[in-house]
């Protein structure tokens, strides 16, 4: 009797851990899907209050309303993706095989620009850059790859566009489709729990996005004000690559920062190191610190305040883990997650100390 309890509970051990490895194998397979799906869920968190305007406001029919909220999503991408064409038709000519040699000898008369100037101040750091040999490991052969490479990536990005919207389109036309699916599958005890953290998570989410928005908005003014003021070439690109960047926490504006001081440089090149390339570069970077200043003391508390309900000790703690086990992506995605991880826990476990302790603002 007991040889076959033991056997049993060993092939019902092997049948679980082969149907957990088929799991994982099967979503490794759709994972683009997926993560379609979840763009989609995404953008129509984004354009559920649009379609609600045009609905209730302007009496829109609700296919209309979608429509209309689908065409300017569209735009808003092919507006985004034309502020790149000048910039990578320019970047392509200028960084091509037959170009590559004047562009190392503009990038090394950048650098001994810089290190005459620091000389001249008497800070020697010319012995520690040899020694590490950063322009003799400095190869570009690899940006024509790259190139080719990055036109190979938009053929992959025009399916997943197109197949992010066609799902977006779906999901603002019915705003009930996820929630009556996951409402099928929930036991009839656990419906009235589902459903109301369903319309929470809606709510917070949809506030938290459009709060992005509005921070990716105020530091592309920001940004692109300061560049077009000292006549940085592609200011409007820049600006906006740096502001989509800060979505990144912490690692995001680091980056941005980086990039905008190279290019400012870079875009300078030719000109007098000392009188113009520095103090140009010290006012963009003035002008880098005041979007850095009203982003985290108005904008990020503004938007964590009223949308996730969490404490800035609490949203700095999940970034830093999520950082460590996920990387940058996970970093970007760890909030709403988060949020929607709070707002199931509160509507299952209302009763758990630790649950009542993290939720206490929701």
């Amino acid at each position: 009797m007991n040889s076959k309890i033991i056997s049993s509970g060993i092939l019902r051990a092997f049948f679980i851990i082969a149907a957990i490895v088929l799991g994982i194998k099967f979503i490794e397979q759709i994972l683009p899907v997926v993560v379609y799906i979840i763009l989609a869920m995404v953008i129509s968190l984004m354009g559920r209050p649009l379609v609600s305007f045009l609905k209730e406001k302007v009496k829109f029919p609700n296919t209309l309303a979608v429509v209309v909220t689908m065409l300017l999503l569209v735009l808003l991408v092919f507006g985004f993706v034309s502020m790149f064409i000048p910039l990578i038709s320019t970047q392509s000519e200028n960084l091509s095989l037959l170009k590559m040699e004047d562009f190392k000898s503009n990038f090394d008369s950048l650098y001994f620009d810089i290190k005459s100037y620091l000389n001249s101040n008497h800070i020697d750091i010319e012995k520690e850059i040899e020694s590490a040999h950063l322009l003799n490991g400095l190869n570009f052969d690899y940006i024509p790859t790259f190139i080719n490479g990055f036109i190979s990536f938009l053929g992959s990005f025009t399916i997943g566009l197109f197949s992010t919207l066609f799902i977006t389109f779906f999901l603002l036309k019915d705003a009930k489709l996820v929630e009556r699916t996951i409402m099928a599958i929930a036991s009839k005890k656990q419906k009235r729990r589902f459903k109301r953290a369903m319309d929470i998570v809606k709510n917070l989410l949809s506030r938290y996005f459009i709060g992005l928005g509005f921070q990716i908005l105020i530091l592309f003014v920001i940004y692109t004000v300061t560049l077009l003021i000292f006549g940085i070439e592609d200011a409007v690109v820049i600006a906006f690559i740096c502001a989509l960047l800060n979505l990144i926490p912490y690692l995001g504006p680091l980056i941005s920062f980086f990039l905008m001081i190279l290019l400012t440089m870079v875009s300078n090149i030719g000109l007098d190191f000392s009188t113009q390339i520095l103090p140009t570069t010290m006012y963009v970077m003035v002008g880098f610190i005041i979007g850095q200043l009203v982003d985290n003391f108005f904008s990020q508390p503004f938007i964590f305040s009223n949308s996730v309900k969490s404490h800035p000790l609490e949203i700095f703690l999940i970034i830093i883990i999520a950082g460590l086990v996920f990387g940058p992506i996970g970093m970007v995605f760890c909030i709403p997650a988060y949020t929607v991880i709070k707002v199931v826990l509160k509507q299952f476990f209302p009763d758990n100390v630790v649950v009542q302790l993290l939720t206490k603002n929701m």
